[in-house]
This record gives structure tokens, sequence and C-alpha cells, in this order.
């Protein structure tokens, strides 16, 4: 029994193919038994850096709150801007990928389908990505996911989320860039400060969130006002049941 349950290394006399297979499959209950782990953990402790902020080269300032000193209308403000559907998807909101491969296949330019809980998986266990690499991404992306999904739940995700996305050059969660941009903290923004921060998610380096003009202020706009509805039709519900 004991041999069964750990069992040694192949030896030279097993074939190529057995030791490969081997080792992958120690690789995979490696992983399986990390990512499950580091998700239980982060379920309980505030995630204390991530590899994007590691590898930014402007550095980064960050600031963990929890979610109740962060105003509610910061969470009205990312379901309206970034996920409408975040409390009604169990982390996948497929209409809006096949909306994402149709624009895709008629443009060059990639645009994405990913829903607040996708982001958060990506953002907190794995990295950005470009070319080749952000198909690999996106494989892990859909599995942590799932676990997020699943193990820490709509509020945590959301708690998560608002502390580690990027909200300006070098800013990181929505504390941060609230003292950076508007020199108070998170926890009293207006509806239109947080609408701002909002607009900004998406392309955080190149979005003016004081002052902005264009695109950015139009969608601000549309945000704060699409935050309403988010509040009145309790679109926010899964965060504050």
């Amino acid at each position: 029994m004991k041999r069964f349950l750990t069992p040694s290394r192949p030896s030279s006399k097993h074939g190529f193919a057995y030791r490969l297979g081997w080792w992958i499959g120690r690789a995979i209950i490696a992983f399986l038994v990390i990512s499950i782990s580091m998700t239980v953990l982060y379920k309980f402790v505030p995630v204390p850096v991530t590899l994007t902020m590691v590898l930014d080269s402007n550095g980064f300032d960050k600031s963990w709150q929890p979610l109740s000193r962060i105003d509610r209308t910061m969470v009205d403000a990312v379901i309206a801007g970034e996920d409408a559907k975040f409390c009604s998807h169990s982390g996948f909101d497929q209409e809006a990928i096949e909306k994402a491969i149709e624009r895709n296949a008629r443009s060059s330019r990639l645009r994405g389908g990913s829903t607040i809980s996708q982001q958060t998986a990506k953002n907190v266990f794995l990295w950005q990505g470009t070319g080749w690499t952000r198909y690999l991404r996106k494989g892990l992306e859909a599995w942590f996911t799932v676990l997020i999904e699943n193990i820490w739940g709509k509020r945590r995700i959301m708690e998560v989320y608002l502390n580690v996305a990027e909200t300006g050059i070098g800013t990181y969660g929505v504390e941060a860039g609230a003292r950076k941009y508007f020199g108070h903290s998170a926890a009293r923004l207006t509806r239109v400060e947080a609408a701002r921060i909002a607009a900004a998610l998406p392309a955080p380096k190149r979005r003016e969130v004081v002052a902005p003009g264009g695109f950015t202020r139009r969608h601000g706009n549309a945000i704060a006002s699409r935050s309403n509805v988010v509040r009145n039709e309790a679109m926010d519900a899964c965060v504050y049941r």
C-alpha cells in the first residue's frame, strides 16, 4: 500500500513514453494542489502582490481595503462598466464571449469578453501576455475562474478585483486610485468619481481619470448613468446580500 501511495521515480528500464507520462502526471497533480491551495489562502488573506505589479516598470502603489471600506458606488460602477451580468453568471458570460469572437473576426485588433471574475483570476494568478502566451493564459484563466467562483464567491471576487485592478500608471486598486486622483479614500467616492475610475479600467495607462476628454469622458458619463440602474435593479445584490 505504501509503495502504491508514494511511487518511486521511473527507472531507466521503463520506456521514454512511460517516464514522460509519469513526470507530466506529477506536474499536473502539483499544479492542482498549488492552485487550489493558493485560492483557498486568498479567500481569507489579502493578495500581497501580483505578477503584473512586480513586472510594472513604473513600480506600483497599492493599498488594500476591505470591501466594507469601499463605497458601494464603486461596485456599481464596475458592474455597469465591465460586467453587467456579474451577479447572474457563474464566471463566464457566453453572450459577451460570442460577441467578442465576432468582433475579432472582423478586426485585427483583439478585444476580449472577460467577466470581472475572469479578470480577477488573470490579475491575481497569471500574467497579461500577448501572442501565443495569451492563449496559454486563457486556458489557465478559465481554470482559476472556476476555482474562485466556487471557493471565494461573488463578494470576495469583487473585493479582490477592486484591490488588484490596475487603475493608472503604477497604481493598483481603487483605494490607491482614489487617493491619487481625488485626494481621499475610496470609502467616500462620488458616483462620478467612481465612474471615471471604472471608465479607465480597460486601458489605465492611456485613459485619464482626472479631467478626461473625448471617449473616456463620454464613457464615464454613461457608466455613471448606468450605475443608478445597477443599484435600483439590485444588479449588485450578490455582493451585498
